[in-house]
């Protein structure tokens, strides 16, 4: 039985343009914890997804772009699942967006990757740290995917440019 079956759904639409971004996704009540290093796929040395595909959750903190020094210089993680980043030799931490909606990147897949991939650097793929990097295929620049071999593997949509509806049709 899918655990969706008595929980309410919701699927994400674009700002501009309405159209669906997601299939029918079950609200988790926090964004899980990063899963464990023993789980990483050795071939993509990616970590499975933060979020299980079906579900979405809301990140209350900020993460993401841009990035402002900390106060006290003491090292914490740049974001929630974050890891140490420094810019101009301070340690930073995230002024980005709070309530992004964090989901399962393949519950996206019509998102496309920026125009020369910007803002999708990464070794083994984006880091999500600088900007967005996902848009719709009408052009709105609306999600971060983090998909490098050194963070939470998990898709952010951007609160402001995608649009929640409970129970759209055919759910």
């Amino acid at each position: 039985m899918d655990p969706r079956d008595n929980a309410a759904v919701t699927v994400f639409l674009c700002a501009r343009c309405s159209v669906a971004l997601t299939p029918d996704l079950a609200a988790l009540p926090t964004v899980p914890d990063a899963p464990d290093e023993a789980d990483r796929d050795p071939k993509t040395r990616r970590l499975p997804s933060t979020v299980p595909l079906g579900h979405y959750a809301v990140e209350p903190d900020p993460w993401g772009a841009p990035y402002i020094p900390q106060d006290d210089q003491n090292p914490e993680p740049c974001q929630p699942r974050g890891n140490l980043m420094v810019i101009d030799d301070a340690f930073v931490i995230s002024a980005g967006p709070r309530n992004t909606v964090v989901i399962h990147p393949d519950d996206a897949p019509a998102l496309q990757p920026l125009p020369n991939w910007e803002n999708s650097s990464g070794c083994c793929g984006p880091t999500g740290q600088h900007g967005p990097n996902r848009a719709c295929p009408c052009g709105n620049q609306l999600a971060t995917l983090a998909a490098d071999c050194y963070t939470p593997y998990e898709l952010h949509l951007d609160p402001v440019r995608v649009h929640p509806v409970e129970g759209w049709p055919g759910t």
